[in-house]
């Protein structure tokens, strides 16, 4: 047999958003998977909240998933982790309980939002996956399913999205906040303690990279979340999504390619209108997503050494049943900082599972893997595969996904093309209205995805500047009375058009020196008629 690292040249993930592996496959029917059953249940105020199906299309909240949260969701109704100490002892019996009265996902955390009575057993259902998922359910049943694939800690978005570029969050165990990371201005991003991202590592071994981030719809939802990261500059360093099958079908020299969906409304805090598949969005530009990169892919000459990795990046509040096991901190010298680490987590277990496919014509139909694996396995596979330096003590003990590419040779029967999204979930997607007046008013909050992708543009803007020192200072005066959500929204799309400005120029420049570095042909130099 064929060791799979004869046979990869190119490794894509995509991303997604805000889902338990539960509420995705525990009623997908796909055999020989440990997942929920209709014998699960939470209880809250002496009702019995039992998983079923089918879960609703978009929840009309957005459920806890801030650490402490996640806490109160594993461990139980009002538990509260003690700072500084090792976790507890989940029993995964507090989700319906967080789910009734956490306001930390709310509008200005105001408990008028809060779900009904009628609504606390959403967050216990779950899709009736071939039905409402066709896309990830038949990308699930052609190649692999992981039912151990855990959220790289019990905490939200932005941290764990750090584990897959780092193998760490830096001791972030929270969504950013203002007073925090306004201090990425000062050192041109988010920077690890050790010093290096998998980008940098692939830099380092003069290994091609590409980011690319799915422009289409809401334009200020697509703006990455990597780009967050020193050395990453959105636009300049980032692709628009709609390029990325034309791009695979001509040469293709990027050994790592990481996939970002379109977030929807982030400044409005709907999240409307995107392809995260965020839980208050529908699940159809999500899906429409993956199949798009699974036949851009499928239908590239790069498919037979091409391995494709889907997964999210936290369960978004949604409950699983199977419990997370204790984890490999980081151990690279990430501060114990209550600003960014609120409940004083030690890193020492894994967060809830979450949806994992892998593919490639090198594993067998219908698999299901059982390893343990967390997001620091991306790193740990690109490691593994090239010969890289693993960055902390989590990627360098993380299982990678090559073992599951056990075929010598490539499948010859993997689909072309996927099923399409369910037609009720692309009847239920929208897109957002224009921001209100009085939503444009309200006051930006403290922390979270807005405040988070605001300095991501405040970033952007001053990599713009190319080290003016007036207009730092100008970028950053600013940035400083940015006050309201509306002044937010107009001050991305400002950068944005920016930045897209900047990438035109770039791109212009290349192709002038491309247009004078080729040869020309030799002239022709005619002389004088010859007499007759």
């Amino acid at each position: 047999m064929t060791s799979p690292l004869a046979q990869v040249d190119n490794v894509f993930v995509l991303m997604l958003e805000n889902h338990s592996f539960d509420n995705i496959f525990a009623f997908s029917g796909i055999p020989g998977i440990v997942g929920s059953s209709s014998q699960n249940m939470n209880e809250y105020k002496g009702v019995q909240y039992f998983c079923a199906a089918p879960a609703p299309t978009a929840m009309p909240t957005d459920p806890g998933h801030e650490f402490a949260d996640v806490y109160e969701q594993l461990c139980g109704e009002g538990a509260v982790h003690s700072p500084w100490s090792s976790y507890g002892s989940p029993t995964a019996t507090g989700f319906v309980a967080n789910y009734a009265t956490s306001t930390s996902e709310l509008k200005d955390h105001n408990p008028a939002y809060l779900p009904t009575q009628a609504e606390y057993g959403d967050i216990m259902l779950c899709f009736d996956t071939p039905n409402q998922l066709p896309v990830i359910y038949q990308l699930a049943t052609e190649f692999a399913v992981c039912d151990r694939w855990w959220s790289s800690l019990p905490g939200p978005t932005w941290p764990n999205r750090f584990f897959v570029h780092g193998a760490s969050s830096a001791g972030w165990s929270d969504s950013p906040g203002e007073s925090y990371i306004a201090k990425w201005e000062t050192v041109s991003g988010f920077t690890y303690p050790s010093g290096a991202s998998i980008y940098d590592r692939l830099n380092t071994a003069h290994m091609n990279w590409r980011i690319y981030v799915d422009e289409e719809g809401n334009t200020l939802g697509g703006i990455p979340q990597v780009s967050s990261l020193k050395g990453v500059t959105y636009k300049i360093d980032t692709e628009a999504f709609s390029s990325f099958a034309d791009d695979l079908l001509g040469p293709y020299p990027y050994p790592y390619t990481f996939i970002e969906p379109n977030y929807g409304d982030i400044y409005g805090g709907t999240y409307v209108g995107g392809s995260s598949q965020h839980p208050m969005d529908s699940m159809a530009k999500g899906e429409a997503l993956i199949k798009a990169t699974y036949e851009a892919i499928r239908n590239s000459p790069g498919w037979a050494r091409s391995l494709l990795i889907v997964t999210y990046d936290e369960h978004g509040g949604f409950h699983d049943a199977v419990t997370p096991y204790g984890a490999t901190p980081p151990n690279d010298g990430s501060p114990q900082d209550v600003a960014i680490n609120s409940g004083g987590f030690l890193f020492d277990r894994y967060g809830v599972r979450v949806p994992a496919v892998i593919v490639s014509p090198l594993i067998p139909k219908a698999s299901v893997s059982h390893t343990q694996y967390d997001h620091a396995s991306v790193p740990a596979t690109l490691e593994a595969l090239w010969g890289l330096p693993y960055m902390t003590a989590r990627d360098q003990h993380a299982s990678t996904v090559l073992p599951l590419l056990s075929l010598a040779t490539a499948r010859t029967d993997c689909p072309v093309t996927l099923n399409d999204p369910a037609p009720e979930a692309v009847a239920a997607s929208a897109s957002p209205a224009p921001m209100s007046a009085e939503v444009a008013a309200q006051p930006l909050p403290g922390a979270g995805n807005t405040i988070g992708f605001l300095h991501i543009m405040a970033k952007t803007d001053l990599a713009l500047a190319n080290g003016d020192p007036a207009a730092g200072a100008a970028i950053q005066a600013r940035v400083a009375v940015i006050k309201t959500r509306g002044e937010a929204e107009a001050y991305a799309a400002e950068v944005t058009a920016k930045a897209a400005a900047a990438r035109a120029g770039v791109e212009k420049t290349k192709a002038a020196a491309a247009a004078f570095a080729s040869p020309k042909p030799p002239e022709v130099i005619s002389g004088p008629e010859s007499p007759e």
